[in-house]
């Protein structure tokens, strides 16, 4: 592992690296500043549920990897460490923990978790443990107000929640930033084309991300090409063409005609437009859809 000067350090999954997380990477941002060191996340992967309970964890992340790695470095975190958490890691004692990770291998500065957090076999290690074991290993702890915490729980479930309603407009709220979506543009049954409104079908590249409630979504799309696009997104089971069980991921690009079959595609979601419905017929269908796109054109103009 590469040497890090003077590591101030927090501990956590940060799934979303929402308002609560920001505000604990400024934090650890400023004390890095003082002590003229860089900051640190230790956190892990797979997601320790997903180890612990294999057969039914139900973890639906926020956020993948790659949109976490991104974000943090946007935010201006100094250092990642994603660790590969084992069972054998989980055996790990919260003094082993600290003596091999934290103090012989890293060489931690400052170590800055919240009031309530614990790790190690048994969930032994707290903030107390810490404050104990400091002094003889040289480093520093910082408390994070149980203020802040609630802040960082609400947000997560919250943002969970909010999704799963489709309402968007509470997750990028939380998030302090737009919810998004990356994925692969497969074929489709082709019917959008023949009532003038082609979709791309994206078929999502992780399959641990939570998806948003069924509906219509204002959405900003980046193509593979960096080429932005506005549009509108459905994310349903299509109940008008064939009511699947399966859930469909389909969005209908402004102004744009390019095949881009097998491309990676990222959606921004913007504004929820309204709820899946089924209609008596196919025209029925392709007159809301004009609404659609009425309504959603004249929300990005204004």
């Amino acid at each position: 592992m590469a040497h890090i000067p003077n590591p101030v350090l927090t501990i956590g999954t940060f799934d979303g690296v929402h308002v609560g997380h920001q505000k604990i990477i400024e934090q650890l941002n400023r004390r890095a500043e003082e002590v003229n060191g860089e900051s640190v996340l230790f956190t892990f992967f797979p997601h320790p549920r997903m180890v612990i309970h294999p057969e039914n964890h139900g973890i639906k992340l926020i956020q993948t990897q790659e949109e976490k790695i991104e974000k943090l470095a946007r935010l201006g975190l100094k250092h990642l460490i994603v660790f590969p958490f084992t069972k054998a890691f989980s055996e790990l004692t919260a003094k082993e923990f600290v003596s091999d990770f934290l103090v012989n291998t890293l060489h931690v500065n400052t170590i800055i978790v919240g009031y309530d957090h614990q790790f190690g076999k048994n969930r032994e290690g707290n903030i107390t443990f810490l404050q104990n074991h400091s002094l003889e290993n040289n480093f520093t702890v910082q408390e994070i107000s149980a203020q802040e915490i609630n802040d960082v729980n609400i947000s997560s479930s919250k943002i969970r929640t909010a999704l799963l309603k489709g309402d968007i407009k509470t997750a990028n709220y939380y998030l302090n930033d737009l919810f998004e979506l990356r994925g692969t543009v497969i074929h489709g049954n082709k019917l959008g084309r023949t009532i003038g409104f082609p979709t791309a079908n994206i078929q999502i590249d992780d399959s641990l991300k939570l998806i948003p409630g069924n509906g219509v979504y204002a959405v900003r799309v980046v193509l593979e090409n960096k080429q932005e696009r506005l549009g509108m997104m459905n994310i349903g089971t299509r109940p008008t063409i064939n009511d699947e069980l399966t859930t469909h991921i389909e969005v209908h690009l402004f102004d744009f005609s390019e095949i881009i079959y097998n491309q990676k595609i990222r959606v921004y979601l913007i504004k929820h437009v309204r709820e899946e419905k089924k209609f008596s017929s196919v025209d029925e269908l392709k007159l809301q859809l004009v609404h659609d796109e009425t309504f959603v054109r004249t929300f990005f103009a204004d």
